[in-house]
């Protein structure tokens, strides 16, 4: 499944995966940036027709939550960065990505790690 999230929704689907089903106005109220009741309501029945979140009715109002996993959102984000603007390659974007950032030790581990893992053959 090809997920496309506009930076907006995403900072919506960010709230449902870190908080868990939340109405309108509890969505509104963690989101980092100031969106009026509307908008928000808005973003996530956009979000609902594309089948990134379904609702449950709760009362008068809607329980909204993540119809998808954090992780394949991530993943399909990354094969469509890649694609257009790596040429389709991962060791392009990877690359890329370590040259141009100041890595903490710690990341560094963690990269290192899961190369090595892969080199192995095994899948992380």
């Amino acid at each position: 499944m090809r997920i496309v999230l506009a930076d907006r929704e995403a900072d919506l689907m960010e709230v449902l995966w870190d908080h868990g089903p939340a109405t309108v106005a509890e969505v509104r109220e963690r989101l980092k940036v100031d969106l009026a009741y509307n908008t928000v309501l808005s973003i996530l029945r956009t979000l609902e027709s594309k089948g990134y979140v379904v609702h449950e009715e709760a009362g008068r109002a809607h329980r909204y939550q993540a119809g998808i996993e954090r992780e394949s959102a991530r993943h399909s984000a990354l094969k469509q960065l890649s694609a257009k603007l790596f040429k389709g390659s991962v060791a392009l974007l990877l690359t890329s990505a370590v040259a141009d950032k100041e890595l903490s030790a710690e990341e560094i581990k963690k990269i290192r790690k899961l190369l090595d893992e892969r080199a192995r053959g095994g899948k992380s």
